[in-house]
């Protein structure tokens, strides 16, 4: 018979079974971003802003379910930060989210958040997107922490992310100094087991009027950089506090972010002894750093620009990063490239086998528009109302984009590029007609005060806005444009506009010609092509249980013309061994405007009955 459990050890033991069901509880599977999302919850967070872009949107989608606090989309990211910032001076705990290119749309704010300082927390998240998998180039937001003084934080896992997001808060709040968190595409995108916190309850504040610290005028401004250069002194030293040292040895890697990540496992993979230095702040760095590299050098993995490397140098550290070439300096960090930075910079003689490629290469897929987009009916119907003039397309970020499959992108490069280089474009280059075109989302992130310029210099360009009603390229969320529809400032301005269906074929050409023949004379002209997004239109449709109807072709009729395969260029259209057209019934969304361009009457809906009833319940999605 056993003997009886001691009280000690069956207090141990239920102790050990309620830690086991806790974690269970509250570990969850979660993409970086949703953890971050979750450590500004348990901080506290009142109030979160944010402008959507890959790969940073889920931070404030996963805050929108949370209604006890203020969480919105705003036109763009300085309008975000300046929100949080504003909160912030009163006292409250402030967040803004926004991809890398957007902190250069904010980076006015940011800049004078760390002159003023804030009488709560505000963390400013910011998701870098190395290899530029969705975005128009690299760039590294912690150079944006060393030319503002606002510390950088940098997870290199989902759990950090939720630990790094949450004690950012702490750290401005107990310093009365913005904080960035960098967080990349590896840590935003990647999903872990996270162990969380409960949300804790929303801290908000009061304004206190301090004009000797809150007003920029040069006088006061003058004094508080002094002050900013003492607390940065400060912060430096706190940087200790997210650094961690693993293992032993001689040899020292110093690691920040994903790098970290790729580092360790490299060590372990080839039994490297040597001691492992994690960053949790990768800006500013301590001297003290100093300390724990006994010999005076280390190889440093970072993710991005060599910018902790650069510090570490400036404080007399020897270094093998990437200045000298031991890690590539464009594109993504990867476990490969890792292994042969570190084997390089330890002499390891690691030899890794080349990659094994595949018996049969797939065949390419080119990014197109989703057929039935509504996009691709305004790029038809401008394709042919144009049709004959010297056309520059100046393009825009968005999912017309991807007109450029279309031959109809020439130059595209920011958000805002449409109408701003198109109007350098028009003024320099008078034999050309320059159409911009431009989404909703971006319309009002980016081209207001541009088209301010448009009417005042009676720029000859036309204009297009490609009104899909959502900020669909990075997930659905809505723009303004439904309480603000952009021909309201056309009309305020004194622009001629043009409002058209691009759903509606025949008279969208018709309109569109009106406003080529405008901007040919010299004056500016605008269309607002308006149609829901076709994704949210389908995701109302099965929500109203309706299926949309389908278009087939009638191959006696079909001439093998080519238009609906070519010109309109709908991708559930093929064109068949014969030049004739297939529509694949698995990807037709039953926009009707196959139908309509077809000059044969060759191409029928399956279902008559339910068009006019899915065009209806598309135009209201």
């Amino acid at each position: 018979m056993c003997p009886p459990a001691q009280p000690n050890r069956l207090v141990a033991d239920i102790d050990k079974f309620i830690s086991y069901i806790y974690l269970f509880i509250v570990r969850q599977l979660l993409l970086g971003n949703e953890a971050i999302a979750y450590g500004a919850l348990s901080a506290g967070v009142a109030v979160a802003t944010g402008y959507p872009g890959t790969p940073s949107s889920e931070v404030i989608e996963t805050l929108l379910e949370y209604r006890d606090r203020i969480v919105e989309w705003t036109t763009n990211e300085k309008v975000a930060v300046e929100i949080a910032y504003g909160a912030a001076l009163s006292g409250a705990r402030a967040l803004a989210a926004m991809k890398h290119v957007g902190l250069n749309v904010a980076a006015d704010p940011l800049h004078s958040a760390a002159y003023t300082g804030v009488e709560g927390a505000l963390l400013i998240v910011v998701a870098d997107d190395p290899a530029m998998w969705s975005s128009q180039n690299e760039q590294d937001t912690r150079w944006y922490g060393v030319q503002a003084y606002v510390p950088v934080l940098e997870p290199s896992d989902p759990q950090d992310a939720f630990q790094l997001a949450k004690e950012g808060f702490s750290l401005s709040e107990s310093f009365g100094h913005p904080v960035l968190l960098r967080s990349v595409t590896r840590v935003s995108h990647v999903r872990a087991p996270v162990v969380v916190e409960p949300p804790a309850p929303p801290k908000f504040g009061r304004f206190q009027k301090r004009v000797d610290k809150h007003v920029l005028v040069p006088a006061i401004a003058r004094t508080r950089k002094v002050d900013l250069l003492k607390k940065w002194e400060s912060l430096a030293d706190v940087s200790l506090r997210y650094t961690k040292v693993d293992g032993e040895g001689d040899l020292v890697v110093i690691a920040s972010g994903v790098g970290y990540a790729y580092a360790a496992e490299a060590l372990e993979r080839y039994n490297v002894r040597a001691r492992l230095i994690k960053i949790g702040m990768s800006v500013p760095i301590s001297k003290r750093i100093l300390d724990m590299v006994p010999q005076g050098e280390a190889v440093v993995v970072e993710e991005g620009d060599p910018v902790l490397e650069i510090q570490l140098r400036s404080l007399g550290l020897r270094t093998k990063g990437k200045l000298d070439g031991f890690f590539p300096r464009h594109g993504e960090l990867t476990l490969r490239s890792v292994i042969e930075g570190i084997s390089k910079a330890f002499n390891l003689g690691v030899k890794l086998p080349s990659a094994p490629r595949p018996p049969l290469e797939p065949p390419s897929r080119p990014a197109y528009l989703c057929p039935g987009c509504p996009h691709m009916g305004t790029f038809y119907a401008l394709r042919i109302a144009a049709a004959g003039a010297k056309i520059v397309w100046s393009g825009d970020i968005g999912c017309y984009s991807l007109g450029v499959n279309l031959g109809e992108q020439d130059v595209l490069t920011h958000m805002g590029s449409s109408l701003g280089l198109g109007m350098g474009i028009a003024q320099a280059d008078r034999e050309k007609l320059v159409v911009a075109t431009i989404g909703d989302s971006t319309f009002y992130h980016a081209a207001l005060p541009q088209l301010v310029d448009l009417k005042t210099k009676r720029v000859p360009l036309l204009l297009v806005v490609m009104d899909n009603e959502y900020t669909a390229m990075t997930g659905g969320q809505p723009s303004p444009s439904r309480d603000a529809p952009a021909e309201i400032f056309a009309q305020a301005l004194g622009i001629k506009y043009f409002v058209v269906d691009p759903a509606d074929v025949k008279t969208s050409v018709e309109k569109i010609r009106e406003a080529v023949s405008l901007a040919k004379s010299g004056e500016p002209a605008v269309v607002v092509s308006r149609r829901p997004c076709i994704l949210e239109a389908l995701r109302v449709a099965r929500r109203a249980g309706f299926s949309p109807p389908r278009y087939v072709v009638d191959a006696d009729k079909c001439k093998s013309c080519g238009i609906c395969y070519n010109l309109l260029k709908c991708y559930a259209i093929s064109k068949q061994p014969d030049g004739k057209a297939w529509i694949d019934p698995s990807l037709c969304n039953g926009c009707s405007m196959c139908a309509q361009v077809c000059p044969y009457n060759a191409i029928k809906p399956q279902e008559p009955g339910k068009v006019n009833r899915w065009l209806e319940l598309w135009s209201q999605a």
